[in-house]
């Protein structure tokens, strides 16, 4: 019941808060929130890591293709689950002092979005999971195009078009296997022997939805403007917790269900995401907007998650769910800093900031932490993930593990820039900046938390998510015998 309960609260919550208005909405909002958050803890104090999937529920559904709505809850799920209602709670903080037209289809829309993604995380039957999946894409695309920066229209339709097109593929994918193994049910597909030809056209279905969401390189395209022009408590939420959903579907689905085609094609994939993080390095490092410095950054951050899971190795997984949490969780501070900005000055271009640091030393402070986080500072959440993957991807191949490393050295350098523009130097002339305090403080406040404790004990995700990966990695190498 508990899964279910994670899926139930926020979209209910949701349909009430559409049913409200102003203030209400907002308050309702971030109750529902805290009741999640409350839930994922209440969950994560009930688990038992070294068992298989919990809180189980599972009925019959969809006959022909041997569907059941299967949910339940393993290590990386919970840790997902984790991330998502954090994440949320965070976001509904963060909005606290705007004023959104419609707030309350602008909140519910939220809530609805972030039960699905928490039914993506939980979905064990691959019919469910598509269904959560495609439901997660309806109020993001809402939110981008009723409430993003004009001209929105066009960078939100190619937002909505390129993952619509991509989740086509993955559903032929998901009904062949249906047909053809009886089932789509994770426990039935994990044990199922697919042929080795048809998993390479399986593969190449699942990669095309998870590429384009994640985005690798060159399904890249839809992103930095979409992310630039929407509100930014929507580019939280598709920052932090919407890609992450691709990237957690690689472990869940592909790697146990289409091992062959993995072993044989993983490294065309991480080839990309391992171009991809220079590339997007490259073009961050010549942005004058800052929230499209943080966007391009995230493509760089991700294209090395998706390497290292490609690796299909411990130190990649591992590191995988270590660096999506400290992702997420930099993300938020990130973007939340660009939100700040737009709050008091009504754009995000460097050249029209600066000085800001003697005027809110405070807010610089908090920027400037979670930016070393961001590019993997030592004792920084952002730190042990990345030195795992960078293992990873090294040992699977030198040349692409330079590549990816490369991110290393150009983020450090365009984000630090970033911060020199926007906080130092001379203050801009007629600037009223004011320091951050209230509800801002008190929102920042957990993310500096966040990133310190995950920084010293990144053992907190791998203890929950490790016996599951490991079990994922038996399947995987047993299935290579």
């Amino acid at each position: 019941m508990l899964s279910l309960l994670h899926i139930l609260i926020p979209i209910v919550s949701g349909i009430l808060v559409l049913m409200t208005q102003g203030e209400t909405a907002k308050r309702l909002s971030i109750l529902s929130a805290v009741l999640s958050l409350a839930l994922t803890g209440y969950t994560v104090s009930q688990f038992d890591a070294a068992a298989d999937l919990q809180h189980i529920i599972d009925i019959p559904w969809i006959s022909a293709l041997g569907s059941r709505f299967h949910i339940g809850i393993d290590g990386i799920g919970m840790v997902m689950l984790l991330l998502s209602n954090v994440v949320a709670l965070l976001v509904m903080l963060s909005s606290s002092k705007d004023n959104y037209h419609s707030s309350s289809l602008f909140y519910g829309l939220l809530l609805i979005m972030q039960g699905a993604m928490n039914g993506v995380f939980v979905a064990c039957d691959l019919v469910t999971y598509y269904i959560f999946w495609e439901l997660a894409l309806i109020p993001a695309y809402l939110l981008v195009i009723m409430w993003g920066r004009k001209p929105i229209m066009a960078p939100g339709l190619k937002f909505f078009i390129y993952t619509l097109f991509g989740s086509l593929f993955m559903l032929a994918a998901i009904i062949y296997l249906g047909v053809k193994t009886g089932s789509t049910d994770m426990s039935m597909l994990y044990s199922a022997d697919i042929d080795p030809s048809a998993q390479l056209w399986l593969y190449i279905g699942f990669m095309l939805a998870y590429g384009v969401k994640i985005p690798i390189f060159p399904l890249h395209t839809w992103q930095p403007e979409t992310y630039e022009r929407s509100p930014a408590q929507v580019t939280m939420m598709l920052s932090a917790v919407m890609l992450k959903m691709a990237l957690f579907s690689i472990i869940r689905w592909v790697i146990p269900v289409l091992p062959m085609a993995v072993a044989q094609y993983g490294i065309y994939v991480i080839g990309l995401a391992a171009i991809g993080v220079l590339y997007a390095s490259l073009i961050a490092w010549n942005q004058d907007n800052l929230k499209k410095v943080f966007a391009y950054s995230s493509i760089a951050h991700v294209g090395l998650i998706a390497a290292g899971i490609l690796t299909v190795s411990k130190a990649g997984l591992n590191g995988a769910m270590v660096q999506m949490v400290a992702h997420a969780i930099a993300a938020v501070g990130l973007f939340y800093v660009c939100h700040v900005l737009y709050r008091q000055y009504g754009h995000h271009e460097l050249k029209g900031l600066g000085g800001i640091r003697h005027k809110a030393p405070l807010f610089a402070g908090f920027y400037i932490l979670v930016l070393m986080a961001s590019v993997g500072l030592p004792l920084t959440s952002g730190f042990p993930g990345e030195f795992m993957l960078f293992n990873a991807v090294f040992n699977a191949h030198n040349i692409l593990g330079i590549f990816a490393a490369s991110g290393v050295v150009l983020g450090a350098i365009y984000m630090l820039s970033s911060y020199q523009k926007a906080m130092l130097g001379p203050e801009v002339q007629g600037s009223t900046f004011a320091d951050i305090d209230g509800i801002d403080k008190w929102t920042w406040i957990p993310i500096v938390i966040l990133i310190v404790i995950l920084g010293l004990f990144p053992s907190i995700i791998t203890d929950i998510s490790g016996p599951t990966i490991d079990r994922i990695m038996d399947i995987f190498n047993s299935k290579q015998r």
